[in-house]
Parts: C-alpha cells; sequence; structure tokens
C-alpha cells in the first residue's frame, strides 16, 4: 500500500512563494527550489489527492466555498504557490459528442467525455452569429471567486488570472466547426473576421476586469492552435485572426506589471517567433515529446523566454516511478539553471494519468535541490 510514507518529498513542511515564483517566470535567476506549475488538474484527480491526505477534513462540506478552499489544499499540498481563477459565467453554448470515460476506477468520468463537433458549430452564418448568446465579462456575478480569493487566499500564493478565457483559435474552431472555418477562410472571410473580433472584444473585458484584484500577479491565456505536425490553420491567417487577440491581452498585462503566459498545444514551429516577438509572451506552456522535448528547447526558445512544464503526458501514463523520477531530475538539470522554468506536466494533470505516476513527478520535483 502506498501511504504519505512513500513520498518524503511532500511530507516534508513546505511554503508557498509567490515572489519567487513570478521571478522564475521572468527569468531572474536560479530559484532556491523548484516551482510546480499545471494548467488545471481534472477534478477527479484534485479529489482524489484531498481524499487520500485527508485534506479538507477539518472544511465544512456545506461551505458554500468549499470547493474553493479545497482548490487552496491541494494547490499548497502539491507545492504550487498560486491558485487559477477566472470570471464566472463566461461558458459559450458549442455542438459537442459525449462517449464513455475509459478510465476506470475512482477517477472516472461519471458524467463521460466530451468532444467537439469538427463539422458544424452555433455559428455557420450570418443569421447565427447575430442570434448568438454572447456571455457578459461585465455582469456583477462575474468576480464572485475573484473577490473571495482576494479576502481569503494565504498571502503567501497568487492568482493567476485564467481559465475560459482568451482561447481565440479554439473558440473560433468550436464556434463554427472546424470544417466550416475552413470553407469560411475561403469564402467568409468578413464572418471569420467579426467572430475573432467579438472574440477579442470580450476577452479585452475579462482581463481588465480581472487585473482589477491586487491578487492576480500573472495573466494565463489558453488556446490550442496546432497540432502534431503544424496549425489548424495556416501561419497568415494565425497571424490575422488569431494573434491580435493575444497581443491585446499581453499589452493589458504588461501595462499592469503582469507577466503573460500562453498555453497552446500542437506545432507551432511556424509561429514561435510572432509569438515571442510580437505578441510578446512571457512563457509558454504544453509540450509534448512527439512534437518537442522542453530540455532541448532550454537551449533555444528558453533563452527568450520562460518554458512551463513539459513532463510528457503520454510519458507519465505508460511510465513506472522510478524512470519518472529520473526523467523529472534530468530536466530539472537542464532546464532549472537560471530560472525560466517551473515543473509539470506537459500538458495537464489528465484524469488517466495514474495518480502515483502524478505524485511522484511532484515528489521528485519537491525533493530537488535537497528540499
Amino acid at each position: 500500500m502506498i501511504t504519505m510514507n512513500s513520498y518524503s518529498g511532500l511530507s516534508q513542511p513546505f511554503k508557498p512563494d509567490w515572489q519567487a515564483f513570478v521571478a522564475t517566470i521572468l527569468r531572474q535567476g536560479t530559484p532556491e527550489r523548484v516551482h510546480h506549475i499545471e494548467l488545471f488538474q481534472d477534478a477527479e484527480v484534485r479529489n482524489a489527492i484531498a481524499d487520500r491526505f485527508n485534506l479538507v477534513a477539518h472544511v465544512d462540506a456545506s461551505d458554500p466555498f468549499f470547493e474553493q478552499r479545497k482548490l487552496i489544499a491541494v494547490q499548497r499540498f502539491c507545492g504550487f504557490d498560486y491558485v487559477r481563477v477566472g470570471l464566472r459565467g463566461q461558458e459559450m453554448s458549442f455542438f459537442s459528442e459525449k462517449v464513455e470515460d475509459s478510465v476506470a476506477g475512482a477517477q472516472q468520468r461519471a458524467a463521460g467525455r466530451t468532444y467537439r463537433d469538427e463539422h458544424r458549430g452555433p455559428i455557420m452564418n450570418w443569421s447565427d452569429f447575430e442570434r448568438f448568446p454572447w456571455p457578459d465579462p461585465q455582469a456583477p456575478e462575474a468576480t464572485i471567486d475573484l473577490e473571495w480569493y482576494e479576502r481569503n487566499l494565504p498571502d503567501d500564493m497568487c492568482i493567476i488570472a485564467s481559465g475560459g478565457f482568451a482561447h481565440f483559435a479554439e473558440h473560433l474552431t468550436w464556434l463554427m466547426g472546424y470544417e466550416t472555418l475552413c470553407y469560411a477562410l475561403y469564402d467568409q472571410r468578413d464572418l471569420v473576421r467579426a467572430i475573432a473580433d467579438k472574440l477579442t472584444e470580450l476577452y479585452d473585458l475579462a482581463v481588465q476586469r480581472m487585473l482589477q484584484f491586487d491578487r492576480v500577479k500573472v495573466v494565463w491565456g489558453s488556446d490550442d492552435m496546432g497540432f502534431k505536425t503544424g496549425l489548424m490553420i495556416s501561419p497568415d491567417d494565425t497571424r490575422e485572426f488569431i494573434m491580435p487577440g493575444h497581443r491585446r491581452i499581453a499589452e493589458r498585462a504588461h501595462a499592469a506589471g503582469r507577466p503573460y503566459l500562453l498555453h497552446a498545444c500542437g506545432n507551432l514551429n511556424d509561429i514561435i517567433d510572432d509569438l515571442i516577438d510580437t505578441v510578446r509572451i512571457d512563457a509558454k506552456h504544453s509540450f509534448e515529446d512527439t512534437i518537442e522535448d522542453v530540455r532541448v528547447l532550454k537551449k533555444t526558445i528558453g533563452r527568450r523566454i520562460a518554458l512551463l512544464g513539459g513532463i510528457d503526458v503520454d510519458f507519465l501514463c505508460r511510465s513506472d516511478a522510478a524512470t519518472i523520477r529520473h526523467r523529472v531530475r534530468d530536466t530539472l538539470d537542464i532546464c532549472q539553471p537560471g530560472g525560466g522554468y517551473c515543473l509539470g506536466t506537459g500538458n495537464s494533470v489528465a484524469n488517466y494519468i495514474p495518480l502515483d505516476n502524478y505524485l511522484a513527478m511532484v515528489d521528485e520535483g519537491r525533493l530537488y535541490g535537497g528540499m
């Protein structure tokens, strides 16, 4: 049986330090310890960690902010210096297909897994565009979570403004359907432009509102733009319809003295210089071994921006604990010097990653350098 004694790193006292975390992202020298980062942990993983290590036994389950308190407890346990928080009520309606989750056991997603319809979406013509129910970033209830964390988050942690935010490429694809978008780039570019402009307007309002909170110290956009060998749409179309929105968000963040991080899956080689030099991202997240190894990138774009995560998700799913620990130490040996690196998965902590494999990665990071 695997117990807390199996994780000597996680069993040690840990105190977050958001200032050092931000300094690491800004590449201001080798940090004193490893800083961890994840786009998110699936709820099934977060719940499993909380249950196994009894992290919220002291919290009243009827507390209306029970989930927020659980998030803080799990984040601190896993060595994070932050919580990731966005605006409420910003979801959009898409056309999706649902299948049963193939994960067995406690981490199974009871509601199944959802995939976007690639053939069609809720906005396929101008009539659809005119009647689409766009979310309101200025709604009074949108900041409920940010207000709560502003008051209740421990002083040694910060807020990363993110979540349901800056999905310019993703939402353009999902709102039209990928197939429809590809045709529209030829014969309805004015409609593509209108959707892109509307997304930019909404996310610009959202980031301005989130930056009103002092505890927000980092802004993190999430926007998958590619696949294994290239971009979802051409480099020129990506520059025309996607990058201006990210540039606007980055400008807002930088004007407020906050770094702008970008999570983007896929092969971005055709536009990485644009993202660094034009959009001016401060860090890149999401790395897949079949596309690029974060250890190799440390010597290239890692000299210009921070690199976040990079322990490949497929590798975490298939490897044993000893192999994972070796990979973590090797990655840290290469990426930790000089700053500009935070340890984490190559994408997110999906519910199909074996929990003990994920914990082995986290534990080894806590042990690195004497922690």
